[in-house]
């Protein structure tokens, strides 16, 4: 049996169970819920999801090759507290499993008065060169010719 590079990419992941990554980020004017139709000068909810993506992927950066890469499936966390802007937030991510070419991690942020976010991440791994191929005919005719 021949395996793909998805499942080739799967089986070495297995062996980063339990490795976490680390994204520092300080808070920025563009992070603000204001810029999503919030009035709070606060860390957006996705942009710290989306900061606990970077962090899983980090998990991953030494195993994933070139020919596969991951996207994100779910979320399920909590946005537990509001981190004003200027502040530090530090954001983990700890691969708890692989589920076929499923892999799943638990992912937490604090900074510096509380957890702000805690909960799972899911990401796949996937065939690159198939997914801009499915991808292709959905881009505008511009972006497709670039």
């Amino acid at each position: 049996m021949t395996s793909t590079p998805a499942q080739a990419a799967t089986t070495d992941l297995a062996s980063l169970i339990g490795r976490s990554a680390t994204v520092v980020h300080r808070v920025g004017d563009d992070d603000a819920a204001t810029n999503w139709g919030n009035d709070l000068p606060v860390l957006a909810t996705p942009v710290l999801l989306w900061l606990s993506e970077i962090a899983a992927m980090k998990v991953l950066d030494p195993a994933v090759t070139d020919q596969d890469m991951t996207v994100g499936l779910a979320h399920d966390s909590a946005h537990l507290a509001p981190t004003p802007v200027g502040e530090e937030v530090t954001v983990s991510a700890t691969l708890a499993g692989v589920e076929g070419r499923k892999l799943v991690f638990d992912v937490e942020a604090r900074d510096s008065a509380a957890t702000v976010l805690s909960g799972r991440h899911t990401r796949a791994v996937i065939n690159r060169a198939r997914f801009t191929e499915r991808l292709a005919p959905r881009l505008p005719a511009a972006d497709r010719e670039a």
